[in-house]
């Protein structure tokens, strides 16, 4: 019952955590309660240092000092925008820069790869949470997609219409 509320409360305000299961591993269950001089489970800890049990987070929250205490995990439209100005030519594809995963991302990396123009890639079958939300994030259903500082050139045929139209090395380079 402690340990469900200390979960409720963490994820009410946002933080960023894991957790251990003291019942999988009695040497460390005892072995914690003398390290941290602390009689009872559960027991928080940030960067290292304990916090305290229920009642100290319980007692944190109402001061409001919870919050400045605990690091928040990332909202996923913050990541994305980390993501795409990772590089001011960021191409998320299947695979990488090494090897595509699918035909479409192949292409895009010829294309991309004979500009001479340096990118990042970021592989959107390593992290699905990006693969969806990137989707809904940049209103473009489909991958590879193409970002240069931060904006969305587009897909495959955006970029193939852009080379064929010798518009592509300006846009890559932010002339555009």
């Amino acid at each position: 019952g402690f340990s469900k509320q200390m979960v409720e409360i963490l994820n009410k305000h946002g933080v960023s955590f894991s957790s251990f299961d003291i019942f999988s591993d009695e040497e460390v269950r005892q072995g914690l309660k003398t390290f941290s001089n602390w009689p009872t489970y559960p027991q928080l800890y940030v960067a290292g240092e304990l916090i305290g049990g229920l009642d100290i987070i319980k007692e944190l929250e109402a001061s409001g000092e919870l919050d400045t205490i605990c690091p928040k995990a990332q909202k996923l439209e913050d990541r994305l925008k980390s993501l795409i100005n990772k590089a001011p030519v960021m191409l998320f594809m299947k695979g990488n820069k090494q090897m595509a995963k699918c035909g479409f991302s192949k292409q895009i990396l010829e294309i991309m790869n004979n500009t001479g123009v340096d990118y990042e890639t970021f592989d959107i079958l390593e992290d699905e949470e990006v693969r969806q939300g990137l989707k809904t994030f940049s209103n473009w259903p489909t991958y590879p997609q193409l970002y240069v500082k931060g904006e969305l050139v587009g897909g495959l045929d955006i970029v193939k219409e852009l080379k064929e139209n010798g518009e592509l090395l300006p846009v890559l380079k932010g002339e555009n």
